[in-house]
């Protein structure tokens, strides 16, 4: 004899889970290491995006473009990630960066990530200031990448008129 048992409901899709479900898409064909590295790449752009909870147009030309050049992903696919970061960017910065960096650490080299932190870097500098929110994000995710606090610094100084805390 068996019992039935009610379906417990599906989870509810978080922003990561919906932005990874977009990449794999849009990277039809794509080795799943190069999909995990684009989702990488595109949450921590969102989680840099939103961390000081200003989302400029600046920000989305930066972020598209920045999207654009990552290998493997077309220009409608960009156009996709960024749909999604513009939909649920807050809820994809929510989640564990870390577990954007722990994709990267484990599936690219040093200069890649040294790469990827300059382009985040950028990101948060493209509205014209560093606010704190994003240089404590920044840094912690330099740590959390592998990288040297010096790879930081040396990112960060291109923008060094640009931190808020010496404006």
């Amino acid at each position: 004899m068996f019992f039935k048992r009610a379906m417990k409901p599906a989870a509810p899709s978080t922003g990561a889970d919906v932005l990874r479900d977009v990449v794999q898409t849009e990277m039809k064909g794509a080795d799943p290491d190069s999909a995990r590295i684009v989702v990488a790449v595109a949450g921590l752009l969102a989680s840099v995006a939103h961390a000081d909870r200003r989302y400029t147009a600046q920000e989305k030309a930066y972020m598209h473009d920045a999207l654009r050049r990552l290998d493997g992903l077309t220009a409608e696919g960009a156009d996709a990630v960024c749909a999604v970061i513009e939909k649920q960017g807050v809820t994809i910065g929510a989640h564990n960066p870390q577990a954007f960096t722990r994709e990267l650490r484990e599936r690219t080299d040093v200069e890649l990530r040294r790469e990827v932190l300059d382009v985040l870097v950028d990101l948060a500098a493209a509205d014209g200031e560093l606010s704190l929110s994003e240089t404590d994000l920044l840094r912690r995710t330099c740590t959390a990448l592998g990288l040297e606090p010096q790879d930081y610094l040396t990112a960060q100084q291109r923008h060094r008129d640009k931190l808020s805390t010496l404006k």
